[in-house]
């Protein structure tokens, strides 16, 4: 069963309607998907993570929040009338996405302007099943053997003008963050958000999976990777990719947290506040719902 919080502020008259008077413009739904659990405790925490982020927005106007945890839900008529979604999962072959032939079904609900927002692992899909479909959607996938996963901490320093940078202060954290994505050609109407340069050392390796070196990652030293995107579609729709989050810890940094919840106010097209999105999380809040695993 999903859970679902509405979070805009109405008067009396939203609920009793007064003849004449003007009725409050209808919230925007946003469908945050967890993946099922995988990895040891702490990693690829995604129940945890979609919850910890619909509780951070409960305080945003005009947005409803429906959390589905577990996998792709079994009934997902509720798709029809969302105005964006989050998937926070394991991707690859068994992205839910596109696991069950639900590519055409997640097609016709972007070509009807529906947002998408992918995130770590949901942003690699198998490059023949799903990969052009990702370049429309969100503008760009992880394919392997092409990009690449390593552990490291980079320094996140400018920021572009775009609403989801909004109020977000230079930060650092270390993660899998994964760069070199399958962009859409010349980055066509892909706008980076967070973009940082790798040292020699990461690009050299190990990666997380293949362990690497890639020859083609090592031949681009000195270059800045992209590793979180924007773009706004021709159907309407709005698409974003990040590449963090595997680590459940690092929604703790205020900064990490902000860019990712600005995104999804983004995707569904509220407006971003001038200073984010801003939101507070406690030690408990961040211990809550983790998936039992064995260490």
């Amino acid at each position: 069963m999903p859970l679902s919080r509405r979070a805009f502020l109405g008067t009396a008259a939203a609920t009793l309607a007064t003849p004449g008077l003007a009725q409050p413009p209808k919230a925007k739904k946003l469908v945050l998907m967890a993946g099922t659990p995988s990895h040891g405790p702490g990693d690829h925490e995604f129940n945890a993570g979609v919850q910890l982020l619909a509780n951070c927005l409960k305080d945003v106007r005009g947005l409803e929040t429906v959390v589905f945890r577990n996998g792709y839900p079994a009934d997902d008529s509720i798709l029809d009338t969302a105005d964006g979604i989050l998937c926070f999962a394991d991707g690859g072959a068994g992205h839910p996405l596109v696991r069950e032939r639900r590519l055409t079904r997640i097609d016709a609900l972007m070509r009807k302007g529906v947002g998408l927002m992918c995130a770590h692992y949901g942003v690699e899909v198998p490059r023949d099943l799903g990969g052009p479909e990702f370049q429309r959607w969100i503008g760009g996938y992880y394919e392997s053997g092409f990009s690449c996963n390593p552990m490291w901490r980079p320094e996140f320093s400018e920021f572009p003008r775009h609403p989801i940078a909004n109020g977000v202060r230079p930060f650092a954290v270390r993660d899998e963050w994964y760069f070199n994505m399958r962009f859409r050609d010349n980055m066509q109407g892909v706008t980076p958000i967070l973009s940082a340069k790798p040292s020699d050392e990461v690009r050299d390796g190990p990666y997380v999976y293949p362990r690497g070196p890639y020859p083609h990652i090592q031949a681009a030293k000195g270059r800045a990777e992209t590793m979180m995107w924007a773009v706004e579609r021709p159907d309407g729709g709005r698409g974003v990719g990040f590449t963090g989050g595997h680590f459940h810890r690092n929604w703790a940094t205020d900064d990490f947290r902000k860019v990712v919840l600005n995104a999804l106010v983004w995707l569904v097209k509220l407006d971003v506040p001038a200073e984010g999105v801003v939101s507070r999380v406690t030690e408990a809040e961040m211990m809550a719902n983790l998936d039992p695993k064995k260490k």
